[in-house]
């Protein structure tokens, strides 16, 4: 899959595929769920008909994050389902040819509809294009399909709407899915996604406060934006080809002064160097809500307990 990293790389596009057909579609696909999936099906559908290539754009950071931090009033946006990396590796197993990445900026928030489908849709060669039944785009949201298709007709483009997915009888969303992850319903997330909710990330070197008493952790790099899990959680992990049992720990480890989010794994029956590898963590099961301790006796205690209970709930034989 190739990158289209921002409005200003359109000529180079242009010039390394000149005049190729596209047919695309647009929107955050936080979470890739069925919804979005239906989506990208209709989009692959349209180019094999077409002769033509796919390309998804998105925006980054989302519109709610970029006016929770631009009216600076402590607003907390939601919580991502998945960060921008996790996304690229979803459409590229999900086939899309073409990516475009368009920042969300002060510029890109102004800009009327009409100067968005002219500096940017018309600068490559669409064939159709494919949006949700809520779409809206452009300054103050007043872009809609609507808009899109008297465009289209004068353009040779198609544009279509996608029905709403249900799934018993509610709409799938990614507002849906937060709040199932929130509740920690990981089976009915998983459900509405069509997989299995995972994070995954770059083991980096934290304070090795594990190892001071004897249960080392994996730290996992985060993203600014804050996932949807909060706590102690079975987890199971897949590291390169090799499938492992853990217990993950997310928060902000206020018994040892922590106030930025990590997320730490002990990997049960391991004991290994994964620094700089990738770790892929399957939140299982909420075990307990993160808390504050006396002093480490009491936090290493509590993980015992902990790491018994992940044993049960994953299966995982007490020895070694």
């Amino acid at each position: 899959m190739y990158l289209i990293r921002g409005q200003h790389n359109l000529d180079l596009f242009n010039s390394r595929f000149p005049r190729v057909r596209l047919c695309g579609t647009i929107g955050n696909f936080d979470g890739l769920h069925l919804g979005h999936q239906a989506i990208l099906n209709k989009v692959k559908k349209n180019a094999q008909q077409n002769g033509a290539k796919t390309i998804v754009f998105f925006t980054e950071p989302h519109a709610s994050e970029y006016f929770a931090n631009a009216r600076n009033q402590n607003i907390m946006p939601p919580p991502r389902i998945c960060p921008w990396r996790e996304k690229l590796k979803l459409l590229k197993q999900n086939k899309i040819d073409f990516a475009f990445f368009l920042k969300f900026n002060d510029s890109l928030r102004t800009m009327p509809p009409e100067d968005f489908i002219a500096e940017i849709l018309e600068s490559i060669n669409l064939v159709t294009f494919t949006v949700g039944d809520d779409f809206r785009f452009g300054e103050n949201r007043t872009g809609d399909s609507n808009l899109l298709k008297s465009w289209g007709d004068k353009n040779n483009v198609i544009v279509e709407n996608t029905e709403t997915i249900l799934y018993k009888g509610e709409r799938v969303s990614s507002t849906r899915i937060r709040k199932e992850l929130i509740n920690n319903n990981f089976d009915s997330a998983e459900e509405l996604l069509g997989r299995p909710y995972t994070f995954s990330g770059k083991v980096v070197h934290g304070q090795h406060l594990g190892r001071t008493i004897d249960i080392p952790t994996a730290n996992i790099w985060l993203p600014n934006q804050r996932l949807p899990i909060k706590g102690v959680y079975a987890v199971k992990c897949k590291l390169n080809n090799e499938q492992l049992n853990g217990i993950a720990n997310m928060g902000t480890r206020p018994t040892v002064g922590g106030n930025k989010p990590v997320l730490e794994v002990h990997l049960l029956n391991f004991n290994k160097n994964i620094y700089s590898k990738r770790l892929e963590v399957r939140f299982i099961k909420k075990i307990r809500d993160e808390k504050k301790f006396d002093n480490l006796d009491m936090l290493k205690l509590q993980i015992q307990k902990d790491i018994s209970l992940a044993k049960n709930i994953l299966n995982t034989p007490n020895d070694n």
